[in-house]
This record gives structure tokens, C-alpha cells and sequence, in this order.
């Protein structure tokens, strides 16, 4: 039922100038046409939001440590919701922290070595969303079946992990691909960017393809990037993106985002995809971050 004033309250009609009503005419009529332009996401459309996150491996001392960090962690998380996360540098400590964080989660991954006590590359996914069909890892290397290879020259295993998806609202197929290259050999990431590229173009045809990851080299700016955003390659969100907040640099080293900065984490994609919005995460409270990364956020339409 219709709700009545207050006692004693007087009744009052705005009247509106034709001046003012010709504006706010402008501005709905200015709305409608934007809102027409970006198009709102077909109804079979996958809509996804992917995070991207090097959470910084637990080995530094207080108020570095995982511990001080995993309530910020947490706080970001739970803030951007992701549907997808793509994690590098965790441990298995951090990894059942990052479970637990994450309660409506699931997730694929290995250590780089083949077990639980080194560093995952894992993709979390929302269990209520995503069915799993398929899974597998290979590592940076010649051999990349070879557990914990390493033949490029850098002294740290890398390694990648992928899932298969279908979407249980859909039912739309896509895969979602997790790394980290190396941080001290170019040779290695150069040779990363071909064989993850070389792989990729193996799954299968015409499905679409995520693809994040702490890639330690500037988008735009160098071979690996080049490599994997060519023909017939990927998309970078943060280009294809209809909007995007502050372009920051990724890698923060516990101190302020620099605007401009160089941005090493990204995510790709390739097929139908579709970039509504992207944006780098930088949170932090009281000079304290959760990592010395910042996460990548993209929103998605997978079509």
C-alpha cells in the first residue's frame, strides 16, 4: 500500500523548468546511447572475473612473513571475488591458507618439483561455476613431461598448469592456463612464451583460452609479450578492455604503485573473449601490502 507523510508534514510537488528538464532528457538519453554502445553480454555469454596474483612465497621476516600478510591477502580476495585465480609463489602452507580464504573454491595445481613442498603455480575456480574436465601440467623446459626439468638455463624449475572448464550455467567449454617465467634468463622466458604459445595452439580448436601469469618481463615491451600477443597468439586485457582503472607497475616491492610502472603480470586471452573492465589491485593498510605483486583483475564475457 502506498505510504503515507508523516503527521503534520506538508505535501510538496517539485516543479521543473523546461531548461531543467531538457538537461536531465540529455543525460538519460546520453546514458542509454553509452550503455548501447559497450553492449551488455549475451545471455550464453561465460561471464567471468579473473584474478592474476603472485602472492610472494612465505620467506621473509616480520611484518613480511605469511602470517602478518594473510589477513591483507584475504581482505583482497574476498573483496574482488574472482572466479578464477591464477596464483604463483605459493606454498603448500599458503596454499591450504589460500583454501580456507576461499571457501566456495576449488582448486588444480603441483608443486614445481612434483609434490607439496615447493612453490604451485595453481588456478583456484569457483566449485558452484566450473566443472573440471580435464587437467595437466608441463614445465618450462625441453622436456617439458619431465617432472622439475629445467634445460634453458635458469636456475629455478617454472613450470605451467591448466584446466579444462565447462560452465555449469551454460554449459560453454574454455581452458584457463597458469604460470610464472623466470626472473633472471631471458633465453628461458623467450623460450617459455614459444612452447606455452606452441602447446596452447594444440589444445582444442576453437575453444576459447585464459592465460595468466607473472610473466618478470613489461608488457609492450619486450620479446616474450611480442611473442605470445602476435598473430594468431593472444590478447592482452588490459588493451582489449572497454574501461581499465590506473595502469601501475605489478611488481610493488612493498613500496607505493607507480603510476606507469612496468605492468609483468598479465592476463591474456584468445578466442571469443570479451574485456569489460581490468584493474591493478593496489591495496594496502598502514604501509602494509598483502605481496610485493599487485593482482591483475579482468571481467570477462566468454562467448
Amino acid at each position: 500500500m502506498p505510504l503515507s507523510p508523516p503527521a503534520g508534514a506538508a505535501s510538496r510537488r517539485v516543479r521543473l523548468s523546461p531548461p531543467a528538464l531538457l538537461v536531465i532528457l540529455v543525460i538519460v538519453v546520453s546514458s542509454v546511447v553509452a550503455v548501447t554502445a559497450s553492449g551488455p553480454a549475451s545471455a550464453g555469454d561465460v561471464r567471468l572475473r579473473v584474478m592474476t596474483y603472485n602472492i610472494r612465497l612465505d620467506a621473509d621476516a616480520p611484518p613480511r612473513d605469511w602470517a602478518s600478510r594473510l589477513p591483507l591477502m584475504t581482505r583482497v580476495l574476498r573483496k574482488q571475488r574472482p572466479d578464477l585465480l591464477g596464483v604463483q609463489e605459493a606454498l603448500w602452507r599458503q596454499m591450504r591458507d589460500l583454501d580456507a580464504a576461499l571457501p566456495a573454491h576449488d582448486w588444480v595445481g603441483m608443486g614445481r618439483q612434483g609434490g607439496t613442498r615447493d612453490e604451485f603455480s595453481a588456478i583456484f575456480y569457483r566449485r558452484d561455476r566450473f566443472e573440471v574436465l580435464d587437467f595437466d601440467h608441463f614445465w618450462l623446459s625441453d622436456t617439458p613431461l619431465l617432472i622439475g626439468s629445467a634445460t634453458w638455463g635458469n636456475a629455478v624449475t617454472r613450470m605451467v598448469t591448466w584446466a579444462k572448464f565447462r560452465d555449469r550455467r551454460t554449459g560453454r567449454v574454455f581452458y584457463h592456463v597458469n604460470t610464472h617465467f623466470d626472473h633472471q634468463s631471458e633465453n628461458a622466458r623467450v623460450k617459455s612464451a614459444e612452447l606455452v604459445l606452441r602447446r596452447v595452439r594444440g589444445l582444442e580448436a576453437g575453444v576459447p583460452v585464459v592465460l595468466t601469469g607473472d610473466f618478470n618481463v613489461p608488457a609492450r615491451e619486450s620479446e616474450p609479450y611480442d611473442i605470445l600477443t602476435g598473430p594468431d597468439a593472444f590478447a592482452d586485457t588490459w588493451e582489449t578492455a572497454e574501461r581499465r582503472g590506473p595502469e601501475y607497475n605489478t611488481f610493488g616491492g612493498w613500496k607505493p604503485p607507480v603510476l606507469g610502472g612496468d605492468r609483468i603480470d598479465w592476463i591474456l586471452t584468445r578466442g571469443e573473449v570479451r574485456t569489460f573492465w581490468t584493474e591493478i589491485d593496489t591495496y594496502e593498510k598502514n604501509g602494509q601490502y598483502p605481496s610485493d605483486h599487485y593482482p591483475v583483475v579482468a571481467h570477462l564475457a566468454i562467448r
